[in-house]
């Protein structure tokens, strides 16, 4: 199958390779130099750098080659978003002109300006027509490129589309499940990057392991509140893209919103914290859309709120901790 994944970061980098052992793959950024060296080089030196890249895939700052490899002639082609959410509108805007068939997207969160999430950005933009989906679960990006196992699941209400997924891409040591649960897997990918940043602060500060162990139950919790109140399924929540990713999340020194949070009890503003890291959090910039769609449904996610008083508010983290551990007891619920 021919394959194009748009957005050359360490993620679309990573899952460009694993996919490439099954499919044509073309990776494309926007930047040309950094492309052409990539290209020259057989690897993202930039990003993901001591991975080299399989024959089957190729790069190109060329969008319209990137369009027409997988949304040309090959009606069966696939085009794979990876981009951050912020970049997902205006990337699937640019795809729109091509009348591509199949899309999916790696990114996971609300887009910030408008508290939608991906597949809601996607209805506006695309419309009627086109099979889109999510592919999200616990997985970093280092470890796919090494070929070390992982699960994903594929989110769309697109059967054909799901097939098509899981038929490229369930490969090797990579297995790929299916749902139509667009909003609960969004969901679950968005939410539990806040709370990696609060179980990272945890850690940072030496709270403990019953302290991480609450902070992720807890966390659980919030995620399906808000998942089953906008009309995801809270068993979805309850598998990969739920808690087997804010497992993941939460734990692994690889998590870059984890590294946030550990950051953020070192003292270090957001700010330098941002510049330090070089990639993405995308817990910093949901945290915000999250907790003001949260009071507009009437739902309680404390330490979501917490995490958002820290980042923007200049609560300090003593306070943060001090309000979560101040709330009244109660019947523990989902």
């Amino acid at each position: 199958m021919n394959i194009s994944v748009l957005g050359a970061g360490a993620w679309g980098t990573a899952m460009a390779i694993a996919f490439a052992a099954k499919n044509n793959v073309l990776l494309w950024g926007r930047n040309q130099a950094a492309m052409s060296a990539m290209q020259t080089d057989r690897q993202n030196s930039d990003y993901l750098s001591g991975f080299p890249f399989p024959d089957n895939l190729q790069v190109t700052a060329d969008f319209a080659a990137a369009m027409a490899h997988a949304a040309g002639a090959d009606a069966d082609g696939l085009l794979v978003i990876a981009t951050s959410v912020s970049g997902l509108r205006p990337t699937l805007e640019a795809c729109r002109a091509y009348q591509p068939k199949n899309i999916i997207w790696l990114c996971k969160g609300f887009e910030e300006s408008t508290q939608l999430l991906p597949h809601q950005v996607a209805e506006q933009v695309l419309g009627q027509g086109v099979a889109f989906g999510a592919l999200s679960g616990p997985s970093f990006a280092q470890e796919v490129a090494k070929g070390l196992p992982c699960a994903l699941t594929i989110a769309s209400k697109s059967k054909d589309l799901s097939q098509l997924v899981v038929q490229a891409l369930h490969v090797n040591a990579m297995r790929v499940y299916s749902s139509d649960d667009v909003v609960g897997v969004e969901v679950g990918g968005a939410v539990k990057n806040i709370l990696a940043i609060a179980t990272g602060v945890a850690d940072g500060l030496g709270l403990g392991l019953n302290a991480r162990a609450a902070l992720i139950t807890r966390g659980l919790a919030e995620i399906s509140r808000l998942g089953v109140a906008l009309g995801g399924r809270s068993e979805t929540l309850m598998g990969l893209t739920g808690v087997g990713d804010l497992i993941l999340t939460c734990t692994g020194d690889l998590s870059r919103n984890r590294k946030v949070g550990l950051a953020l009890a070192q003292g270090k503003s957001l700010d330098i914290i941002v510049q330090e890291l070089g990639h993405v959090a995308e817990g910093v910039r949901c945290a915000q859309a999250v907790r003001s769609l949260a009071q507009g449904l009437g739902i309680q996610m404390p330490i979501t709120d917490a995490v958002a008083g820290v980042l923007f508010d200049g609560i300090s983290l003593q306070e943060m901790i001090g309000r979560l551990l101040a709330r009244d007891a109660k019947q523990e619920t989902h």
